[in-house]
């Protein structure tokens, strides 16, 4: 039996680097590789709830592996040559009840 290995994806990590004249932030993006996220299409159900909920359609369904630390929660993320931007919460499972290695899962649209 083949072990299941995932790909690397570039992760675009927020750093607020100061504000502007309306005193909103300003955020730099810098590119992480992360090693080993497993991609997969995202099923027909998923597709009409991520729809009705935030109006956005989901076309991806990324698995993060165990021990990642770094914020998935609406940033833009490049695999397969293209930009892609997460959205709604991303879904953590719990470590110890999860047998593989991915416990998080993050939903992407198109970025464009």
């Amino acid at each position: 039996m083949a072990r299941l290995k995932g790909i690397t994806v570039t992760l675009y990590e927020k750093t607020q680097t100061g504000t502007d004249a309306f005193n909103e932030p300003i955020y730099t993006e810098t590119p992480v590789p992360v090693d080993n996220v497993l991609v997969s299409p995202t099923s027909q159900t998923e597709i009409l709830e991520t729809v009705n909920l935030y109006g956005r359609k989901a076309v991806y369904t990324l698995a993060i592996p165990k021990g990642d630390t770094h914020d998935w929660t609406n940033r833009k993320i490049t695999f397969f040559g293209k930009d892609w931007q997460s959205f709604g919460i991303p879904s953590q499972g719990i470590d110890d009840l999860i047998p593989l290695g991915w416990n998080l899962k993050v939903t992407v649209d198109r970025y464009e």
